[in-house]
Protein backbone atom coordinates (compact mmCIF):
# COMPACT_ATOMS: atom_id res chain seq x y z
CA UNK A 1 0.00 0.00 0.00
CA UNK A 2 2.69 2.54 0.75
CA UNK A 3 4.26 1.78 -2.46
CA UNK A 4 1.11 2.71 -4.25
CA UNK A 5 0.62 5.84 -2.37
CA UNK A 6 4.16 6.89 -3.38
CA UNK A 7 4.00 6.22 -7.61
CA UNK A 8 0.48 7.88 -6.64
CA UNK A 9 2.00 10.46 -5.20
CA UNK A 10 4.79 11.38 -7.66
CA UNK A 11 1.79 11.14 -10.42
CA UNK A 12 0.17 13.56 -9.12
CA UNK A 13 3.11 15.90 -8.84
CA UNK A 14 4.43 15.13 -11.91
CA UNK A 15 0.97 16.44 -13.41
CA UNK A 16 1.25 19.22 -11.33
CA UNK A 17 4.17 20.41 -12.48
CA UNK A 18 3.86 19.78 -16.02
CA UNK A 19 0.44 21.64 -15.63
CA UNK A 20 1.44 25.00 -13.70
CA UNK A 21 4.41 24.79 -16.62
CA UNK A 22 1.79 25.06 -18.51
CA UNK A 23 0.05 27.98 -17.34
CA UNK A 24 3.36 29.63 -16.71
CA UNK A 25 4.30 29.73 -20.05
CA UNK A 26 1.06 30.73 -21.31
CA UNK A 27 1.57 33.61 -18.11
CA UNK A 28 4.67 34.73 -19.55
CA UNK A 29 3.92 34.93 -23.59
CA UNK A 30 3.15 38.33 -24.93
CA UNK A 31 -0.63 39.35 -25.76
CA UNK A 32 -0.88 39.37 -29.40
CA UNK A 33 -1.33 42.58 -31.69
CA UNK A 34 -2.84 43.51 -34.57
CA UNK A 35 -6.42 44.34 -36.23
CA UNK A 36 -9.02 41.56 -35.74
CA UNK A 37 -8.54 39.15 -39.22
CA UNK A 38 -5.68 40.61 -40.00
CA UNK A 39 -2.98 38.33 -41.20
CA UNK A 40 0.78 39.12 -41.49
CA UNK A 41 2.88 37.21 -44.14
CA UNK A 42 6.90 36.99 -43.71
CA UNK A 43 7.93 36.71 -47.29
CA UNK A 44 10.66 38.94 -49.41
CA UNK A 45 9.33 41.68 -51.35
CA UNK A 46 9.50 40.37 -54.72
CA UNK A 47 8.33 37.06 -54.00
CA UNK A 48 5.70 38.81 -52.60
CA UNK A 49 5.15 40.95 -55.54
CA UNK A 50 5.42 37.91 -58.03
CA UNK A 51 3.46 34.31 -58.82
CA UNK A 52 3.69 33.35 -55.15
CA UNK A 53 2.43 36.25 -53.68
CA UNK A 54 -0.14 36.54 -56.35
CA UNK A 55 -1.78 33.18 -54.78
CA UNK A 56 -1.39 34.12 -51.57
CA UNK A 57 -3.91 37.34 -52.50
CA UNK A 58 -6.25 35.21 -54.86
CA UNK A 59 -7.06 33.35 -51.11
CA UNK A 60 -6.85 34.88 -48.45
CA UNK A 61 -7.97 38.42 -50.00
CA UNK A 62 -10.80 37.01 -52.02
CA UNK A 63 -14.12 38.63 -51.40
CA UNK A 64 -16.07 37.57 -48.53
CA UNK A 65 -18.99 35.66 -49.53
CA UNK A 66 -22.43 37.39 -48.06
CA UNK A 67 -21.84 41.37 -47.59
CA UNK A 68 -23.59 43.87 -49.31
CA UNK A 69 -20.10 45.50 -50.36
CA UNK A 70 -16.69 43.80 -51.63
CA UNK A 71 -14.49 43.13 -48.52
CA UNK A 72 -11.94 40.93 -48.60
CA UNK A 73 -12.30 37.58 -45.98
CA UNK A 74 -8.57 38.95 -44.62
CA UNK A 75 -6.73 42.17 -44.34
CA UNK A 76 -3.28 41.33 -45.66
CA UNK A 77 0.26 42.50 -44.38
CA UNK A 78 3.88 41.78 -46.34
CA UNK A 79 6.77 41.88 -43.80
CA UNK A 80 9.56 41.13 -45.77
CA UNK A 81 12.02 38.60 -43.68
CA UNK A 82 14.76 41.35 -42.80
CA UNK A 83 12.02 43.32 -40.96
CA UNK A 84 10.40 40.38 -38.84
CA UNK A 85 10.86 42.01 -35.60
CA UNK A 86 9.47 41.58 -32.68
CA UNK A 87 6.66 44.46 -32.95
CA UNK A 88 5.24 41.96 -35.92
CA UNK A 89 6.19 38.53 -34.20
CA UNK A 90 3.66 39.33 -31.78
CA UNK A 91 0.81 39.57 -34.76
CA UNK A 92 -2.28 37.81 -34.17
CA UNK A 93 -1.98 35.52 -37.59
CA UNK A 94 1.27 34.79 -38.88
CA UNK A 95 1.99 33.40 -42.62
CA UNK A 96 5.99 32.32 -42.59
CA UNK A 97 7.26 31.27 -46.10
CA UNK A 98 10.63 29.67 -46.88
CA UNK A 99 11.26 28.97 -50.42
CA UNK A 100 14.75 27.03 -51.03
CA UNK A 101 15.82 24.23 -53.19
CA UNK A 102 17.72 23.36 -49.66
CA UNK A 103 14.48 22.47 -48.13
CA UNK A 104 14.42 18.59 -48.07
CA UNK A 105 10.86 18.32 -46.46
CA UNK A 106 8.61 20.58 -48.21
CA UNK A 107 5.19 21.32 -45.78
CA UNK A 108 2.50 23.19 -44.50
CA UNK A 109 1.98 23.28 -40.68
CA UNK A 110 -0.37 24.79 -38.37
CA UNK A 111 0.51 25.61 -35.23
CA UNK A 112 -0.15 28.18 -32.09
CA UNK A 113 1.23 30.54 -29.68
CA UNK A 114 5.04 30.55 -31.14
CA UNK A 115 5.34 33.92 -30.26
CA UNK A 116 2.44 35.44 -28.38
CA UNK A 117 -0.79 34.10 -27.29
CA UNK A 118 -3.44 33.43 -28.71
CA UNK A 119 -1.75 33.20 -32.05
CA UNK A 120 -2.38 31.15 -34.61
CA UNK A 121 0.47 30.59 -37.41
CA UNK A 122 0.93 28.49 -40.67
CA UNK A 123 4.76 28.15 -41.57
CA UNK A 124 4.97 26.70 -45.19
CA UNK A 125 8.18 25.13 -46.56
CA UNK A 126 8.70 24.63 -50.49
CA UNK A 127 11.64 23.97 -52.78
CA UNK A 128 10.62 25.99 -55.55
CA UNK A 129 7.97 28.64 -56.31
CA UNK A 130 6.22 25.88 -58.27
CA UNK A 131 5.78 23.32 -55.40
CA UNK A 132 4.62 26.68 -53.16
CA UNK A 133 1.72 26.78 -55.28
CA UNK A 134 1.20 23.14 -55.23
CA UNK A 135 1.27 22.82 -51.48
CA UNK A 136 -0.58 26.48 -51.21
CA UNK A 137 -3.38 25.55 -53.52
CA UNK A 138 -4.15 22.01 -51.71
CA UNK A 139 -4.47 23.42 -48.60
CA UNK A 140 -5.27 27.38 -48.91
CA UNK A 141 -9.13 26.39 -47.55
CA UNK A 142 -7.92 24.83 -44.97
CA UNK A 143 -5.29 27.65 -43.93
CA UNK A 144 -8.76 29.88 -44.17
CA UNK A 145 -10.67 27.73 -41.95
CA UNK A 146 -7.59 27.84 -39.57
CA UNK A 147 -7.54 31.73 -39.07
CA UNK A 148 -10.96 32.10 -39.13
CA UNK A 149 -11.34 30.01 -36.22
CA UNK A 150 -8.86 31.40 -34.65
CA UNK A 151 -10.61 34.86 -34.73
CA UNK A 152 -13.83 33.02 -33.47
CA UNK A 153 -12.61 31.29 -30.76
CA UNK A 154 -10.90 34.47 -29.46
CA UNK A 155 -13.97 36.10 -29.66
CA UNK A 156 -16.04 33.94 -27.94
CA UNK A 157 -13.58 33.69 -25.12
CA UNK A 158 -13.59 37.15 -24.67
CA UNK A 159 -17.65 37.27 -24.60
CA UNK A 160 -17.72 34.31 -22.13
CA UNK A 161 -15.37 35.64 -20.09
CA UNK A 162 -17.35 39.62 -19.71
CA UNK A 163 -20.79 38.51 -20.89
CA UNK A 164 -24.20 40.42 -20.40
CA UNK A 165 -25.18 38.69 -16.87
CA UNK A 166 -28.81 39.93 -17.40
CA UNK A 167 -29.42 39.15 -20.89
CA UNK A 168 -27.64 35.55 -20.09
CA UNK A 169 -29.70 35.26 -16.86
CA UNK A 170 -33.41 35.84 -18.79
CA UNK A 171 -32.14 33.68 -21.68
CA UNK A 172 -31.17 30.47 -19.35
CA UNK A 173 -34.56 31.13 -17.38
CA UNK A 174 -36.74 32.13 -19.76
CA UNK A 175 -35.56 29.94 -23.16
CA UNK A 176 -33.61 27.12 -21.35
CA UNK A 177 -30.37 28.13 -22.89
CA UNK A 178 -26.62 29.52 -22.47
CA UNK A 179 -25.66 32.53 -24.96
CA UNK A 180 -22.78 35.10 -23.97
CA UNK A 181 -23.03 38.58 -25.62
CA UNK A 182 -21.12 41.58 -24.22
CA UNK A 183 -22.15 44.49 -21.87
CA UNK A 184 -23.83 47.17 -24.14
CA UNK A 185 -26.20 43.92 -25.58
CA UNK A 186 -30.36 45.13 -24.29
CA UNK A 187 -33.34 43.15 -24.28
CA UNK A 188 -35.39 45.40 -26.81
CA UNK A 189 -38.45 42.80 -27.34
CA UNK A 190 -39.49 39.27 -25.87
CA UNK A 191 -42.17 36.92 -26.26
CA UNK A 192 -42.34 33.10 -25.48
CA UNK A 193 -40.83 31.90 -28.64
CA UNK A 194 -38.41 34.98 -29.91
CA UNK A 195 -35.74 37.67 -28.11
CA UNK A 196 -34.56 40.23 -30.39
CA UNK A 197 -31.17 41.63 -28.92
CA UNK A 198 -29.73 44.70 -30.04
CA UNK A 199 -26.64 46.96 -29.76
CA UNK A 200 -26.90 50.39 -31.07
CA UNK A 201 -24.45 53.25 -31.37
CA UNK A 202 -24.37 56.66 -33.83
CA UNK A 203 -23.12 54.47 -36.89
CA UNK A 204 -23.90 51.02 -36.17
CA UNK A 205 -26.43 48.17 -35.17
CA UNK A 206 -25.76 44.87 -34.21
CA UNK A 207 -28.40 42.30 -33.77
CA UNK A 208 -29.03 39.14 -32.42
CA UNK A 209 -32.33 37.10 -32.73
CA UNK A 210 -33.35 34.12 -31.43
CA UNK A 211 -36.17 32.03 -32.12
CA UNK A 212 -37.61 28.49 -31.72
CA UNK A 213 -40.41 26.27 -32.81
CA UNK A 214 -41.06 22.58 -32.44
CA UNK A 215 -39.13 19.77 -34.78
CA UNK A 216 -41.41 17.57 -36.31
CA UNK A 217 -39.97 16.94 -40.10
CA UNK A 218 -36.37 16.67 -41.49
CA UNK A 219 -37.55 18.98 -44.02
CA UNK A 220 -37.19 22.13 -41.18
CA UNK A 221 -33.41 21.46 -41.96
CA UNK A 222 -33.46 22.83 -46.07
CA UNK A 223 -33.17 26.19 -47.41
CA UNK A 224 -36.20 26.75 -48.47
CA UNK A 225 -38.06 26.02 -44.83
CA UNK A 226 -35.32 27.93 -42.77
CA UNK A 227 -36.03 30.74 -45.33
CA UNK A 228 -39.58 31.20 -45.06
CA UNK A 229 -39.71 30.32 -40.95
CA UNK A 230 -36.94 33.35 -41.11
CA UNK A 231 -39.11 35.79 -43.16
CA UNK A 232 -42.58 34.76 -40.98
CA UNK A 233 -40.61 35.54 -37.73
CA UNK A 234 -39.07 38.73 -38.77
CA UNK A 235 -42.26 39.96 -40.47
CA UNK A 236 -43.63 39.46 -37.48
CA UNK A 237 -41.31 40.87 -34.59
CA UNK A 238 -39.21 42.94 -35.94
CA UNK A 239 -40.44 46.08 -37.29
CA UNK A 240 -38.83 49.09 -39.74
CA UNK A 241 -38.53 53.06 -38.96
CA UNK A 242 -41.39 53.43 -41.08
CA UNK A 243 -45.74 52.38 -40.48
CA UNK A 244 -45.70 48.71 -42.31
CA UNK A 245 -42.38 48.17 -42.46
CA UNK A 246 -40.68 45.36 -41.41
CA UNK A 247 -37.48 43.19 -42.27
CA UNK A 248 -37.06 40.36 -44.92
CA UNK A 249 -34.81 38.63 -47.11
CA UNK A 250 -32.79 39.98 -49.85
CA UNK A 251 -33.50 37.41 -52.49
CA UNK A 252 -31.43 39.44 -55.38
CA UNK A 253 -28.78 37.62 -54.38
CA UNK A 254 -28.12 34.00 -53.47
CA UNK A 255 -28.04 33.00 -50.02
CA UNK A 256 -25.07 30.42 -48.72
CA UNK A 257 -26.85 27.55 -46.77
CA UNK A 258 -24.67 24.51 -45.09
CA UNK A 259 -25.19 21.58 -43.17
CA UNK A 260 -23.51 21.09 -40.05
CA UNK A 261 -22.74 19.39 -36.83
CA UNK A 262 -22.81 22.00 -33.64
CA UNK A 263 -21.60 20.25 -30.83
CA UNK A 264 -22.79 17.37 -31.66
CA UNK A 265 -26.00 18.64 -32.69
CA UNK A 266 -27.92 18.41 -36.31
CA UNK A 267 -27.82 21.62 -37.58
CA UNK A 268 -27.66 24.41 -40.04
CA UNK A 269 -25.96 27.86 -41.39
CA UNK A 270 -27.41 30.48 -43.38
CA UNK A 271 -25.54 33.65 -45.14
CA UNK A 272 -27.18 36.36 -47.18
CA UNK A 273 -28.59 39.69 -46.69
CA UNK A 274 -31.55 41.06 -44.93
CA UNK A 275 -33.76 44.53 -46.05
CA UNK A 276 -36.48 46.49 -44.81
CA UNK A 277 -39.88 46.00 -46.66
CA UNK A 278 -40.64 49.34 -47.40
CA UNK A 279 -37.54 51.40 -46.45
CA UNK A 280 -33.70 51.42 -47.73
CA UNK A 281 -32.28 49.72 -45.04
CA UNK A 282 -30.50 46.65 -45.62
CA UNK A 283 -27.12 44.51 -44.07
CA UNK A 284 -25.54 41.35 -43.62
CA UNK A 285 -26.46 38.50 -41.75
CA UNK A 286 -25.52 35.15 -40.77
CA UNK A 287 -28.18 32.47 -38.74
CA UNK A 288 -27.23 29.18 -37.06
CA UNK A 289 -30.51 27.40 -36.86
CA UNK A 290 -29.46 23.60 -34.17
CA UNK A 291 -31.60 20.67 -33.37
CA UNK A 292 -32.27 20.42 -29.52
CA UNK A 293 -33.30 17.03 -29.46
CA UNK A 294 -33.53 17.27 -25.53
CA UNK A 295 -36.84 19.40 -26.04
CA UNK A 296 -37.69 18.27 -29.59
CA UNK A 297 -37.10 21.71 -30.65
CA UNK A 298 -35.36 24.22 -33.10
CA UNK A 299 -33.22 27.01 -31.90
CA UNK A 300 -32.60 29.66 -34.72
CA UNK A 301 -29.46 32.31 -33.20
CA UNK A 302 -29.44 35.44 -35.99
CA UNK A 303 -26.74 37.65 -35.95
CA UNK A 304 -27.35 40.83 -38.02
CA UNK A 305 -25.63 44.02 -38.66
CA UNK A 306 -26.45 47.60 -40.07
CA UNK A 307 -23.56 49.86 -40.50
CA UNK A 308 -24.42 52.16 -44.01
CA UNK A 309 -21.41 53.89 -43.71
CA UNK A 310 -18.81 51.24 -42.80
CA UNK A 311 -17.29 48.35 -43.18
CA UNK A 312 -18.93 45.21 -42.52
CA UNK A 313 -16.76 42.18 -42.03
CA UNK A 314 -15.62 42.43 -38.69
CA UNK A 315 -18.98 43.74 -37.12
CA UNK A 316 -20.65 40.42 -39.19
CA UNK A 317 -17.90 38.63 -37.55
CA UNK A 318 -18.55 39.83 -33.76
CA UNK A 319 -22.25 38.52 -34.31
CA UNK A 320 -21.91 35.35 -35.61
CA UNK A 321 -18.89 34.42 -32.49
CA UNK A 322 -22.17 35.51 -30.22
CA UNK A 323 -24.27 33.01 -31.82
CA UNK A 324 -21.97 30.59 -32.29
CA UNK A 325 -21.82 30.60 -28.60
CA UNK A 326 -25.17 29.16 -27.95
CA UNK A 327 -25.37 25.99 -25.64
CA UNK A 328 -27.85 23.77 -23.77
CA UNK A 329 -28.04 22.71 -20.73
CA UNK A 330 -29.39 19.60 -21.23
CA UNK A 331 -26.83 18.86 -23.77
CA UNK A 332 -26.03 15.29 -22.67
CA UNK A 333 -30.20 14.39 -22.67
CA UNK A 334 -29.90 15.49 -26.46
CA UNK A 335 -26.43 13.21 -26.65
CA UNK A 336 -27.74 10.49 -25.67
CA UNK A 337 -31.13 10.53 -28.32
CA UNK A 338 -28.36 10.97 -30.52
CA UNK A 339 -26.53 8.16 -29.75
CA UNK A 340 -30.00 5.84 -29.46
CA UNK A 341 -30.94 7.14 -32.77
CA UNK A 342 -27.88 6.23 -34.34
CA UNK A 343 -27.65 2.60 -32.87
CA UNK A 344 -31.01 2.12 -33.87
CA UNK A 345 -32.65 1.33 -30.37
Amino acid sequence: MKRIMLKFSALFFLTFVLFSCNLEKGAKMETITGKSNEVVIVIGKEVWTGKVGSAIRQSLAQPQASLPQEEPIFSLINVPPEAFINIFKTSRNLITVKISPTNTNPKVEFTNDVYAYPQAVVNIQATSSENFEEMFNANSEKIIGFFLKAEKDRLKKTYKDAHDKSVYNTLLKDFNLKLYVPTGFKIVKKDSNFVWIRYDTPLITQNIVLYSYPYDSDSTFTPGYQLGKRNLMMKANVAGPLPGSYMTTEMEIPMDFNILNYNGNYASEMRGLWRVEKDFMGGPFVSLAVLDASRRRIVTVEGNVYAPKNSKRNYLRQVEAMIYSLEFPAQAISDKITKQLESGN
